[in-house]
């Protein structure tokens, strides 16, 4: 696999000359609906296992080294005809993809709404260790909420994806401090909640439990531990897993009503896997900035490895960008665009797809009826980037909030680099 960076007059017919590789292949890959629609600086997957590449004015086989990340002796390895110091422009030379060791396993999540396009499910399915529809509610007493996820369940199943139940304290659409509180501090609640979690696990073939519990009051900390414990000791001896998702901390004593309760030694401990929400920096009503800034998840993978076993962290992965009005105004709302819609947008009007090296992440601006606009999203080159860090840290894999929209280049970058565990 290569990614490929569109240069001014790139097209498919010339892509496809210049790499060898059929122009429908090019555009089923990137999920191109329209092939004449390539923006400058737009990422592309390049599918194959070598290239035959047709030199342009002014490249040099350094140059093409560097740009295909392949090392320089390679190269002249690989082309034993061809003179490096005299390259001419429309020479073919061969670009090849280094024989790699193999693809480590790893656990891989997607969590979907029930509402997911039958499309869009079976773009991922192949690629998911665990699916997780999202997700049941909870009532002050204790009480769960189910979502209509039959279907859901059923349909992992026949593509040897296991289903995971998740549960969260939100109640009448939003995550509620204070029903989580409540039943926090009412035993009978507790009770009838963790038994009404294991009569669903059974009842509808979970695989195990994913436990979501978001804005936690800071004075609950330890009894939501205390909860923790109690659930994991209940899962585990019915022969289930636990899954639990945290906020994304850099130190233990981080202040906030998000991150104060989510102590990570004692997820790490009770829990077999832990989801950490690698995303929102850039959100709904931020300022324009990347989602997913690679540098912030690298301060909070390294604060995570040392309090939970790497072992069973799941980097989050979002599958979703944000369009901003300029200038931007405090509390005014993005909205938010996937990634095929953001290049498709790009192309519409002519923008010139830029990259921040800083962040890892592709942005662009856009002009319509006047009003400026800034787009963040990703594309396979920041994809690529983000899953190095599940080498460089060691983890367990992934998890993708959410998996509504079909992505297949972020599949097809995942499957270059990783072979995805099925139980």
């Amino acid at each position: 696999m290569f990614i490929y960076t569109v240069k001014p007059g790139d097209n498919l017919t010339t892509l496809a000359r210049m790499f060898g590789i059929p122009a429908n292949r090019i555009a089923a890959d990137n999920a191109l609906r329209d092939p004449n629609a390539l923006s400058v600086g737009q990422n592309l997957v390049i599918m194959s296992n070598s290239i035959r590449y047709v030199l342009r004015e002014g490249q040099t086989l350094f140059s093409i080294a560097q740009e295909f990340e392949v090392p320089l002796e390679t190269l002249i390895d690989a082309n034993p005809n061809v003179n490096p110091i005299s390259l001419q422009p429309g020479e073919v030379i061969i670009i090849p993809q280094e024989n790699r060791a193999p693809r480590r396993p790893i656990i891989v999540n997607g969590y979907a709404y029930p509402n997911i396009r039958e499309s869009a499910l079976n773009c991922s399915l192949p690629f998911l260790t665990f699916l997780s529809p999202f997700s049941y509610s909870i009532t002050p007493a204790g009480e769960l909420i189910a979502p209509d996820a039959d279907d859901l369940i059923y349909r992992a199943a026949r593509n040897a994806v296991m289903p995971l139940m998740v549960v969260t304290n939100i109640f009448d659409g939003s995550f509620s401090t204070e029903v989580l509180s409540q039943i926090l501090a009412d035993p009978n609640a507790r009770e009838r909640l963790i038994g009404s979690i294991m009569y669903e696990l059974d009842d509808k073939n979970y695989y195990g439990l994913n436990l979501d519990m978001e804005y936690i009051a800071p004075d609950d900390r330890e009894s939501y531990n205390d909860f923790l414990r109690e659930i994991s000791e209940r899962v585990h001896r019915n022969g289930y897993i636990l899954v639990t998702a945290v906020a994304p901390k850099y130190r233990a004593d981080q202040q906030g009503i998000l991150y104060e309760s989510h102590d990570y030694p004692v997820q790490g401990r009770y829990a077999d896997y832990v989801v950490i929400m690698t995303y929102e920096w850039g959100y709904t009503y931020s300022a324009p900035m990347s989602v997913q800034p690679i540098e912030e998840v690298r301060k909070v993978l390294s604060y995570a490895v040392s309090e939970i076993p790497s072992e069973k962290i799941l980097m989050g992965m979002p599958n979703y960008g944000y369009d901003w009005t300029l200038p931007y105004t405090r509390g005014t709302a993005a909205q938010s665009i996937g990634f095929i819609a953001a290049t498709e947008l790009a192309a519409q009007y002519n923008s010139e797809i830029l990259y921040d090296e800083k962040s890892q992440t592709p942005y662009f601006y856009y002009t319509e009826n006047g009003t400026r606009h800034v787009v963040w999203f990703d594309d396979p080159r920041s994809v690529n980037e983000k899953l190095k860090l599940v080498e460089e840290f060691d983890l367990a894999g992934v998890s993708y909030w959410t998996i509504n929209r079909c992505y297949i280049p972020n599949w097809l970058v995942l499957q270059s680099q990783f072979e995805v565990v099925k139980l």
